[in-house]
Formats: C-alpha cells, sequence, structure tokens
C-alpha cells in the first residue's frame, strides 16, 4: 500500500503544469557558424578600380549576421599609387569588418616596408577609408635611422610618416639598447 501512495504522489508531482524550459544561448557569436570557410585564400581592396591592398589568409571564416570575416595566418601586401607593393603585413591571426572593409591584425604582427623600415606589436588596426595604421598597443619601429619603442602608434601604411605617442625608448640605429 506504502509502495502505490509514493507512485501516485510521483505521479501527481510530474503532472504539474510548469514546464521546464531548455536553456538556449542568444548570443551569435557563440553559436554562429560560418557561411564561408576556405583555405589559402585571397581578399582584394580596391577603390575605384586602385588596388589598394591584397590580403593572403591560410584559413578564413566569414560570418553572415556579424558581417565579419576571422583570419588565421595573415599575409597583407599595400599598395602604392603606382600599383606597387610598398609594405608587407604578416600576423597570424586576423579580423576583417566586412561592412567597412578594416583590417584587425593580432598575434605577432610585423610590417616591413620597401625602405627596410620594421614594426612589431601584438595588436593593429588598418583603416580602409584613410590607409592608416593604428593601435594602442606596445610597437617597436627599427629603420636604417632610428629604433623607437612605445606605447600607441598611427601611421601611413606605407610606415614613411609614424608618430608613437608614448615613446619609452628611442636610439639612433647604430647604438645599443642598454
Amino acid at each position: 500500500m506504502r509502495l502505490l501512495i509514493i507512485v501516485l504522489c510521483l505521479i501527481l508531482i510530474s503532472c504539474s503544469d510548469e514546464k521546464i524550459r531548455p536553456i538556449v544561448e542568444d548570443d551569435a557569436s557563440k553559436t554562429e557558424i560560418p557561411s564561408h570557410e576556405s583555405w589559402n585564400s585571397k581578399i582584394t581592396f580596391t577603390t575605384e578600380g586602385r588596388l589598394k591592398a591584397v590580403l593572403f589568409s591560410d584559413h578564413l571564416k566569414k560570418y553572415e549576421q556579424q558581417k565579419v570575416t576571422l583570419l588565421e595566418g595573415v599575409k597583407i601586401h599595400f599598395y602604392n599609387s603606382e600599383q606597387q607593393v610598398t609594405t608587407t603585413l604578416t600576423s597570424l591571426r586576423g579580423k576583417v569588418d566586412d561592412i567597412t572593409m578594416d583590417m584587425y591584425a593580432r598575434d605577432n604582427v610585423v610590417a616591413v616596408n620597401d625602405s627596410g623600415t620594421v614594426l612589431t606589436t601584438q595588436e593593429l588596426k588598418w583603416t580602409n577609408a584613410t590607409e592608416k595604421i593604428t593601435t594602442d598597443k606596445f610597437v617597436s619601429i627599427k629603420s636604417t635611422k632610428e629604433i623607437i619603442e612605445g606605447y600607441g602608434l598611427e601611421s601611413d601604411q606605407n610606415l614613411h610618416n609614424y608618430v608613437i605617442f608614448n615613446v619609452t625608448y628611442s636610439a639612433a640605429a647604430n647604438q645599443k639598447k642598454k
């Protein structure tokens, strides 16, 4: 008899109106799968038929809802008005804003221009509309004339005209760092 009462109680408890709702994650960045995915990809940036940059990526994932393309193994060539490569940038990872076409490079970012100037940092942004490179992270620039280190940078994409905002070290290129 006791067993029958226990079974009836369990049945009554399980027949309540309250339903258990599954937890649904509404953050698309965690649940969205790429709409396109490719390997050894090439993206060309142009304005009015003028070549501005060509981006190569070992692995590319495009997300339609977020309007973003994520990149792994990044290499980008920047071009001048004569369609010649002036700067080459590499990084382990990157991202392209599919609306503005701005590019973000992250992890072991190295940019080398046609004069031999080398920029190293961990993160930077290339703004498509202005063709400027910016970062607020630590940067190091080594040229034939100077070595400059500091935090924050704004430069043209050719690394010819640059400003480091918070300089922590500066020396002529032939001096040794102490």
